[in-house]
């Protein structure tokens, strides 16, 4: 069994920043893409950036820029460098993994959850 835990979010004031975290653990054999997703009241849920194993980084527009995802393969450990924050970015906050393990295979797992909230 794979499990993701993320760091608490918070609440900071427009223009601020926040860094997210997410551990992964379990019997891991190998890490494959992970992600960060957002989810805001009255909105779809958004890919908001993506890590292959290798490193390579892909971010949505609306955080390019301000935004850096980030991992550490020894740790197994995902980061979100969250910069000039806008009232906007408020959401919940999730990571994805695709994970690899000999019992399941890959698999895509999800963490719990975090609130970021930017007030103007």
């Amino acid at each position: 069994q794979v499990q993701l835990m993320e760091s608490e979010g918070g609440s900071v004031q427009a223009g601020g920043s926040l860094r997210l975290s997410c551990v992964a653990s379990g019997s891991i054999f190998k890490i494959n893409a992970m992600g960060w997703y957002r989810h805001a009241p009255g909105k779809q849920r958004e890919l908001v950036a993506q890590t292959t194993s290798g490193g390579s980084a892909s971010y949505a527009d609306s955080v390019k820029g301000r935004f850096t995802i980030s991992r550490d393969n020894a740790e197994n450990t995902l980061y979100l460098q969250m910069n000039s924050l806008k009232p906007e970015d408020t959401a919940i906050y999730t990571c994805k993994a695709n994970v690899y393990t000999f019992a399941q295979g890959s698999k895509d797992y999800w963490g719990q959850g975090t609130q970021v909230t930017v007030s103007s």
